[in-house]
């Protein structure tokens, strides 16, 4: 059995799909996925396209139904803006809604700017993907995901990526390990499994 995390990075912009300028979304996210999954392998599906719900829809459809992905992580479209629909297109390929990212995306984000009320990022369950909308800033994605640590490093505000292994565990993806010193899943003792030697 193939146990590869397969994970979707998508980044959505007008501008930086026509080029304009270069997309920093997903290599910021994939700089940030590498320092926090200590296992299993895994492998990342990217895709750069514009702000345009239909696009949004298929491309999210794709990735989940043909290639299998596990977690996809979206970056950009989610604010207030007329041409930010990412949300809209999420919650029309959605199967079950999952809030609580949301708003802990915004509390984090309100740690820095009284502005993140204004995002409209969800979460969401399509098949056995979890698709979370992310901001479109590198350091709004590190801050997401991680959190916000105290020197000594212990979290004062826990980042999102910390539900995202019991999660996928719950609807039936790979055991995902991280790295605790970037951020720690959480998971009931009940759902913990011996640590692998990777």
């Amino acid at each position: 059995m193939d146990t590869t995390l397969v994970v979707g990075l998508v980044s959505v912009s007008d501008r930086a799909s026509k080029g304009v300028y270069k997309d920093e979304g997903i290599p910021a996210l994939k700089e940030w996925l590498s320092a926090a999954i200590a296992s299993p392998a895994w492998r990342d599906e990217t895709r750069l396209i514009a702000d345009e719900q239909n696009v949004i829809e298929a491309t999210l459809k794709e990735l989940v139904d043909q290639r299998g992905c596990h977690l996809v992580l979206t970056t950009g479209g989610t604010g207030p803006a007329k041409r930010d629909v990412t949300p809209e297109a999420t919650l029309a390929v959605a199967d079950k809604v999952m809030p609580g990212f949301g708003e802990q995306m915004r509390q984090i984000s309100l740690q820095f700017v009284p502005t993140a009320i204004l995002s409209r990022q969800v979460a969401v369950i399509r098949g056995q993907a979890l698709v979370i909308n992310l901001p479109g800033q590198p350091k709004s994605i590190k801050e997401t995901l991680e959190g916000l640590k105290d020197p000594t490093g212990k979290p004062l505000v826990h980042g999102i990526f910390a539900a995202v292994p019991y999660c996928v565990d719950l609807i039936g993806g790979p055991y995902i390990e991280t790295r605790e010193e970037v951020v720690k899943a959480f998971r009931p003792k009940s759902a913990q499994r011996p640590r692998s030697a990777a």
